[in-house]
């Protein structure tokens, strides 16, 4: 009798602690699975080429990263919302064509990045307006600023691209180095932590989640849903404009054909990262390991020498592969019953 009991009290233990488990391999699992995935990328990339592990080409991966990383981060509470972003790209060219714009015309450099930083999150806000308060879908609204944002940019430098002095300090946003580690990628650094901080770690990261779960739950909770909506696309515009500045920097001019796409690699790294298209579920850790894994994927491929008409075409195959991987496995695009 004492055995039966004994047998009996072991299984709850066990039960229970599956209940408790189980949980957290549906949270974690795909970012667990994607961490896996980047590491066998860096393996098979190292065996490829001798020149990918090197020093020179990690660095160089540093400093390619950080714009993505940058908009990787602001995407990752847009989409936790259950929204969409397509116009981080568009945002990025037209500030990088007007920072080259203003730096031409004699604005002193400072003054340039608080105002181009202004303008990414003025159209983001104007965005998020349209979304929250307007109730015009997210895809609609950012793929009609993709469009018209890229024209204003178009419109603004006439296709050409604009130089910016070489003697310029701006040039070090993008060029600098502090202690042996690009600048660009100590800015990314800085704001993957204050994003991980906000979005894990406050009330508002709590909201963005609730709103992508169950948006009329917390209106009922007295949130106003709507101003935590429009603050979201405020910082996607800010973070897209960050990287335009970034980009800007590193070229030394400024073009209307900048960030082409680069909305896509975005949303990419986030949902690669484990972040629900649904909304509801965000990861910051993730999201920097499909940044990485984007990033790799890419810089490793160059090195293989792979022609670039080819190139795209295996990017995309790896990257579908490793999507479908997470959700077959993890679900993690699902949302829970």
């Amino acid at each position: 009798m004492n055995d039966a009991a004994s047998v009996l009290a072991k299984e709850t233990r066990v039960d229970a602690w599956r209940a408790r488990l189980r949980p957290v391999v549906h949270d974690s699992g795909g970012v667990a699975s994607i961490a896996v995935f980047f590491a066998a990328m860096v393996v098979v990339f190292s065996l490829l080429t001798c020149t990918f592990l090197t020093e020179a080409n990690i660095l160089n991966i540093l400093r390619q990263i950080a714009p993505l990383l940058i908009v990787a981060v602001a995407m990752t509470f847009v989409i936790t919302t259950s929204g969409i972003d397509l116009s981080v790209g568009s945002v990025l060219a037209l500030v990088n064509a007007l920072a080259a714009i203003s730096l031409q015309g004699g604005v002193p450099w400072p003054i340039v990045v608080v105002l181009m930083l202004v303008v990414g999150a003025a159209i983001g806000l104007l965005q998020g307006f349209f979304v929250a308060h307007e109730g015009i879908p997210a895809f609609i609204v950012t793929l009609a600023g993709l469009s018209a944002i890229r024209g204003t940019a178009l419109l603004l430098t006439k296709g050409y691209s604009i130089p910016i002095a070489p003697e310029s300090p701006f040039n070090e946003i993008g060029r600098g180095w502090v202690f042996g580690v690009p600048m660009p990628a100590i800015i990314a650094a800085v704001v993957l932590v204050a994003g991980y901080i906000v979005f894990n770690k406050t009330t508002f990261g709590r909201y963005v989640t609730g709103v992508g779960a169950n948006a009329e739950a917390v209106r009922r909770a007295g949130v106003n849903t709507e101003l935590v909506t429009i603050a979201v696309y405020a910082l996607s515009g800010l973070a897209a404009a960050m990287a335009g500045i970034i980009i800007a920097a590193r070229l030394g001019s400024g073009s209307s054909n900048a960030g082409g796409g680069f909305e896509l690699d975005v949303i990419a790294a986030v949902v690669l990262g484990g972040t629900s298209l649904f909304g509801g579920r965000g990861t910051m850790i993730g999201t920097v390991l499909g940044a990485l894994t984007v990033a790799v994927i890419g810089n490793g491929l160059i090195l293989c020498h792979l022609s670039p008409f080819l190139t795209p075409i295996v990017e995309g195959i790896i990257i579908l592969v490793a999507i479908w991987l997470n959700f077959r496995l993890f679900r993690t695009g699902r949302r829970s019953g």
